[in-house]
């Protein structure tokens, strides 16, 4: 018994080896990856015939469900799990260049084939891309290498020690001192804190001294507002042929100041989104909002209101996506989007949170807050409080929003059925002639006693009617039309009114006798109730108080406030992406793909779109930010198409770094933008030298592995800045109108309306770039030779150019020869009588360094052969150096000098 025990045993164990064996010896087949594997290819080679635009045969690869239905033969394209009878797989395979796929086009690979058919025989699982999932917290790889100073440099050392590559030296005092200046503050540090800095016995703790104060600075807000400017495609001007004066510029002084105070993302971008949804929101509130005024909008003459007014809730939509989102979305008004999961009608959706607001592409571009000052807000708050504890809390809170913003009123250019009326240019305003009648439609008249309206009139005598439904309806109000001085608000009374009707106004002056003159304007019209709490004390002055603060003259910016209830407009989808012609009707909503990220209590507004961008669940918001300060630091994002994550952007070089920054910015530092900076510029791998060694070169020469420090050209904003403060001329002034520093003459021509650039003078044509006033169709030439922005549309990401042009600005600009006078001035101050040692002193100012020996030896040649041919060449002196009192020879050619300083590569690279 116990030999056939041991024998069964035996049996058993062979059998198992045998087994295990088996197995071993099966051949291996790798799981197909869709994102990494299957997704480029059908994005390369099948997406254009079958995908969002497309659908060849009744097939999309777009989406799952569309993938796997059936087509147009009644069978699906793809069966998983049996690639043999899976009618793509025999297509990609076929013989016959009239069945074989892709049609006349080069066949796919026989690896290409192989991934596509290990694919489907492994179920043909497909994969969501990975910036559509949520961020969540990233493991930090374990790397032995005592180099790194915080969480990022880990990341970054163990792509290097998988590349074979180690990061290199940090590099010295001087140059660090310059790049952090740059980046975080955008120009030259003080000289306190420069001196501050060299003195630091303990270099690290030197350094993060310096980084504390630059982020404190008040320049820190200027520098990193011109990267969000850009995005929020701010300007001063309106665009389109006209592209009037827009006063629009606290708007960039908001933006400014949420930087220096640093505001928490979330509150940053919720703010401008829906600011106006605020219970009692404050001026900074609808200020943000500005961001989405700064849409182009068209005043010239027979442009359509309503198609300007849904081109810029388009470019609101594109905005979003693009700037906030790194997602491609604006083709997605046409036809679902041919490489990401989102569907046509999605974009129509997203479209309705930004369709109610109230602006209607006006010239006087309606809604605009109105500003007042301490006198006026004093007498404000005592109104709005007289009115609550007289009438209620909603009355007061409406009259409130009455005097900010104007609202809710309709604008007299929506008026129709008009007889011997006109809107005037189509797009400014009603204009009446005599017996004129036009119609108000829809107008909510439920316990109304009250029309406001503003006109101008220069003739007395005129009449006015209102009529209810028809032109010859019942009269409810009539009165007479003053002449005014200029634009004035009127107030008529009439008995309570029910129901919504149509309004006809009606006018008639008997003493007007030109039937082709124009003799009143209307702007718009306020229907509601009549100013509250009547017979209660202090009743007469607080309605005399109402209606000084509607009449005060009072600065103004064009914000967002939505649409009553009783004045919303549908949303349609625009069959082939054209305004006129409308689909079905759609709701409020984000693309279902990313509806996760939706708070299941966010209402369908503005608001509720702000909850959902701000969401920690939101794929898209934090790691769009991380990626763009990112990119602000090391001259190229994680991911470099920093306005496309989606399956066409660039692959993240380091993924899970992008996402551990993304967690942190959400999570740690509680959307704290200065946080996530500091984080950035502490880590060693901002702190290494650039310089660029033979293996780099070969292994990375873009920079992608970060094995060196960054080094690029400085950004428009950044070269005039630190120009303006190694010249020792850059005004502190902050904030405040655009200002106009030189540029030649007959560059901006403004021919409809004669707008003239006057040079700036004193201090102002001084200011950092930031303030530089912004024309969009003539935006400021070196800036725009620099690659700066037009801000036409939102630009998410600059790319860097490398033209000659850009010498020649820098060498022969009239800014910059300003500047290397002064600079030249300020050299013979700090540097003595001796040349030499005020070249030294100029350098030294620069770099932070001891100039070299063979550097100063180059520029003290120049020296003296531009001093030889000044000294024979008076009128050369002359024409360099114009009007000032210094025109010597020697001055002159310590200029030609500065000049050439200013121009080292060193000097406009940050290195």
């Amino acid at each position: 018994m116990k030999f056939l025990s041991n024998k069964k045993l035996w049996v058993l164990c062979i059998l198992f080896v045998l087994v295990i064996s088996a197995v071993l010896l099966m051949p291996y087949e790798k799981t197909v990856d869709f994102n990494t594997e299957v997704k480029p290819i059908i994005n390369k080679k099948c997406i254009s015939c079958h995908g969002g635009v497309k659908k060849q045969g009744g097939f999309s690869f777009l989406f799952e469900k569309e993938a796997l239905s059936a087509t147009k033969s009644g069978k699906p394209a793809i069966i998983p799990g049996n690639p043999e009878d899976s009618e793509m797989i025999k297509r990609l395979t076929s013989k016959d260049p009239e069945l074989r796929m892709p049609y006349k086009h080069t066949a796919l690979s026989e690896e290409e084939i192989d991934i596509f058919t290990r694919w489907v025989k492994q179920g043909a699982k497909w994969g969501d891309h990975w910036a559509y999932l949520p961020v969540k917290e990233v493991e930090v790889p374990d790397v032995d290498e005592d180099w790194g100073r915080n969480n990022i440099d880990k990341f970054i050392l163990a792509k290097l020690e998988e590349e074979k590559l180690k990061p290199s030296a940090e590099a010295d005092k001087p140059t660090l001192l310059r790049r952090v200046s740059l980046d975080l503050i955008g120009m030259a540090p003080s000289e306190s804190l420069v001196q501050q800095y060299f003195k630091g016995k303990d270099a690290d703790k030197a350094y993060e001294v310096l980084v504390d104060s630059l982020l404190a600075s008040p320049r820190f807000g200027e520098k990193w507002a011109s990267m969000w400017l850009d995005v929020a495609r701010y300007a001063d001007t309106k665009g389109y042929e006209s592209d009037a004066n827009r006063n629009i510029w606290q708007y960039r002084d908001w933006v400014i100041r949420a930087f220096n105070t640093d505001k928490p993302y979330n509150e940053f971008i919720t703010e401008q989104i829906a600011g106006d949804f605020f219970v009692n929101p404050t001026d900074d509130q609808y200020i943000a909002t500005a961001f989405n005024r700064n849409t182009m909008s068209n005043d010239e003459g027979g442009t359509n209101n309503e198609e300007f007014r849904v081109s810029a809730v388009m470019d609101r939509v594109n905005t979003t996506w693009e700037g906030l989102l790194s997602t491609t979305f604006a083709c997605v008004q046409c036809h679902s989007h041919p490489y990401d999961p989102f569907k046509d009608d999605e974009y129509y959706k997203f479209m309705a949170y930004f369709n109610n607001s109230r602006d209607e592409d006006l010239a006087s571009e309606y809604p605009l807050l109105r500003q007042y000052n301490d006198s006026l807000n004093n007498k404000l708050t005592s109104l709005t409080s007289w009115v609550k504890q007289n009438a209620s809390e909603s009355k007061s809170k409406e009259l409130h929003k009455f005097l900010k913003t104007g609202q809710p009123s309709i604008n007299s250019t929506t008026t129709d059925k008009l007889v011997n009326a006109v809107i005037g240019n189509n797009n400014i305003a009603l204009f009446f002639r005599n017996n004129a009648v036009a119609r108000i439609e829809k107008v909510d008249l439920e316990q109304v006693d009250q029309l406001i309206y503003r006109y101008n009139s220069g003739k007395t005598g005129g009449k006015m009617q209102l009529r209810l439904d028809r032109s010859d309806g019942p009269v409810f109000a009539e009165w007479n039309v003053p002449a005014t001085q200029g634009a004035q608000n009127l107030p008529v009374d009439f008995k309570t009114q029910k129901g919504v009707h149509d309004v006809y106004l009606s006018y008639y002056n008997p003493t007007a006798t030109n039937k082709e003159e124009v003799v009143v304007t209307f702007d718009w019209f306020h229907f509601g109730q009549q100013f509250p709490g009547k017979n209660k004390p202090g009743y007469a002055e607080n309605k005399q108080t109402f209606w000084a603060l509607l009449n005060a003259n009072v600065r103004t910016i064009p914000v967002m406030v939505e649409n009553p209830d009783n004045r919303l407009r549908k949303t349609y989808v625009f069959e082939r992406g054209a305004w006129t012609s409308h689909g079905k009707e759609v709701q409020p909503g984000v693309p279902k793909t990313l509806s996760y990220a939706m708070p299941a209590n966010a209402p369908k507004n503005r608001m509720g779109l702000a909850m959902w961008l701000t969401d920690v669940k939101n794929p898209l918001l934090s790691r769009t930010m991380a990626n763009r300060l990112w990119e602000q630091l090391f001259g190229t994002g994680i991911v470099e198409t920093l306005e496309d994550m989606g399956t066409q952007g660039m692959t993240p070089s380091h993924k899970g770094l992008l996402d551990h920054l993304s967690w942190e910015l959400m999570h740690d530092y509680k959307w704290s933008v200065k946080r996530m900076i500091k984080e950035m510029v502490m880590s060693a791998t901002y702190r290494q030298d650039s310089r660029l060694s033979d293996e780099i070169k070969e292994k990375d020469p873009f920079n992608k592995l970060y094995a060196r420090g960054p080094r690029m050209r400085l950004t428009a904003e950044q070269l005039r800045d630190q120009h303006l403060s190694i010249s020792g001329m850059l005004s502190t002034k902050m904030y405040g109108v655009g200002v106009t520093p030189w540029q030649p003459e007959g560059i901006w021509s403004s021919p409809y309306n004669g707008d003239q650039w006057n040079n700036a003078t004193g201090e102002d044509q001084y200011r950092r770039a930031i303030y530089t006033y912004w024309k969009r169709t003539s935006p400021y030439p070196s800036m725009i030779a620099f690659d700066g922005a037009m801000r036409v549309a939102c630009a998410p990401r600059r790319i860097r150019t490398n033209t000659p042009l850009q010498a020649l600005v820098t060498l022969n600009d009239g800014v910059y020869i300003d500047l290397a006078k002064h600079f030249a001035t300020r050299m013979q101050k700090e540097g003595g009588k001796e040349v030499l040692k005020q070249i030294a002193a100029g350098y030294q100012n620069m770099l932070y360094r001891p100039i070299p020996a063979q550097k100063l030896k180059i520029f003290n040649e120049l020296y003296r052969k531009a001093l030889a041919d000044y000294k024979v060449n008076p009128a050369k002196v002359t024409e360099l150096m114009g009007a000032t009192e210094n025109k010597s020879p020697e001055n002159a050619a310590l200029v030609i000098v500065a000049n050439a300083m200013l121009n080292l590569d060193e000097v406009v690279t940050k290195n």
